[in-house]
């Protein structure tokens, strides 16, 4: 790769590199598996950079990597060193304790969903990305982000409102 074009790369990671962590997290959950993944995409990206910064969604083409990378890590669980002590991430100080919960509880239930459902979702709803880009990132077809997205949305009312029924039977 030319000087050119490795300042470009390293450019477009600096500027990209929070975004795909957090994805990462939200797709796993764990900040270490996440920063595997990141690592995992952006050595594959500077690798393929030449050919991959010609394309027109760049983004799309990067969340896609990284979200085919978690895939496969989810395909392939044996590669993966298991902890055997859990350390507490960091809590955030300023949030309220309701909005920890909150966001505690929705990864909970996003964790809850199949991979590819949880894929969908999050590249639809959290990264925002049209029917077509989440297709694209996937490699699959409109109507099945769409059908996914609409089985991920249920599903997580259902696991909602499992958690409200449960809650208000033990208060």
């Amino acid at each position: 790769m030319n000087r050119a074009d490795e300042d470009e790369y390293r450019q477009f990671v600096t500027a990209r590199l929070e975004p795909l962590r957090v994805t990462a997290y939200l797709l796993c959950r764990d900040w270490h598996t996440a920063d595997d993944l990141v690592s995992i995409t952006i050595g594959k990206l500077y690798r393929h950079w030449p050919r991959v910064r010609a394309m027109e969604h760049v983004d799309a083409y990067v969340r896609g990597m990284l979200t085919n990378a978690w895939l496969d890590e989810r395909r392939r669980p044996w590669r993966r060193e298991r902890a055997t002590d859990e350390l507490p991430d960091l809590v955030d100080v300023t949030l309220p304790q309701a909005a920890l919960a909150d966001r505690e509880l929705l990864l909970d239930l996003l964790a809850q969903l199949p991979p590819r459902r949880r894929a969908v979702v999050v590249l639809r709803f959290y990264c925002d990305l049209s029917v077509e880009e989440t297709g694209r990132a996937l490699g699959i077809s409109a109507g099945t982000v769409k059908s996914q997205a609409a089985r991920g949305l249920e599903s997580l009312r259902a696991l909602v409102a499992d958690q409200v029924s449960t809650s208000g039977e033990s208060a």
